[in-house]
């Protein structure tokens, strides 16, 4: 796996340090080194990379406020000699974070793990964005990010979205195999609901689109695994 990568770093030992570590990474393809955070920013706009090798502390523009203003898809490792931005990294979702001077071993660890990342993100299947409901006539095409809710009424479910309804006989079953539970998740034997699409959670139950949707027992503890809290 090839990796290409850019340096951002104001100080040319630091720089210089940086380039003979990657020389000794075969599979590493240095693109640019920059001296400061404007000109690789503008960089990155039409030359994006797989990681950023970033330190903090320089001139007009912070590694900090490079992060904060931009659109970052790379997988980012800081380098700096201040330990005091770790959290502030951690909350941008840096990769590593490296505090001068490191040693080349701790280096490839950080390397490692950034390409370890990378290889999760190329397996990952893409994102389903739709599916086809089977209603009385023909299937209809629903795009998931419009559903807000499925609500079970008898031998029908109803599909609550942001522009219309949709009645269908499929089973919660086949919906459950169509739809990531990371997307639209059931949380009681009538309901299924979109995670993005919640409003607030309250005790047992879920506030979505002026609606109230119980949580029962048997779904309450995947439901809150999947929006990432312990259920309590």
């Amino acid at each position: 796996m090839q990796i290409n990568c850019i340096i951002v770093e104001d100080e040319p030992l630091a720089q210089e340090r940086t380039k003979g570590y990657l020389t000794k990474l075969p599979f590493m393809q240095l693109a640019g080194t920059f001296d400061n955070g404007i000109d690789a920013l503008v960089h990155l706009k039409t030359h994006p990379v797989d990681i950023i090798f970033l330190d903090i502390n320089m001139g007009e523009l912070s590694g900090i406020q490079l992060l904060e203003s931009a659109q970052i898809t790379s997988q980012v490792i800081i380098t700096t000699a201040y330990h005091e931005y770790a959290l502030k990294g951690f909350d941008l979702n840096v990769t590593d974070y490296l505090l001068k001077p490191y040693t080349f071993q701790r280096f490839v660890q950080a390397v490692e793990k950034a390409k370890n990342n990378l290889i999760k993100t190329a397996a990952a299947p893409p994102e389903k964005k739709f599916i086809f409901i089977r209603t009385e006539h023909r299937l209809e095409k629903t795009f998931l990010n419009e559903v807000l809710y499925i609500e079970g009424m008898r031998d029908y479910r109803r599909i609550h979205t942001t522009t219309r309804q949709i009645m269908t006989l499929q089973t919660f079953r086949d919906l459950e195999l169509e739809i990531p539970a990371s997307i639209i998740c059931r949380v009681h034997k009538s309901f299924m609901v979109a995670l993005d699409k919640i409003d607030a959670i309250e005790k047992d139950t879920i506030l979505l689109h002026n609606t109230v949707i119980p949580i029962s027992d048997t779904y309450r503890k995947s439901f809150f695994q999947h929006i990432n809290h312990p259920a309590k």
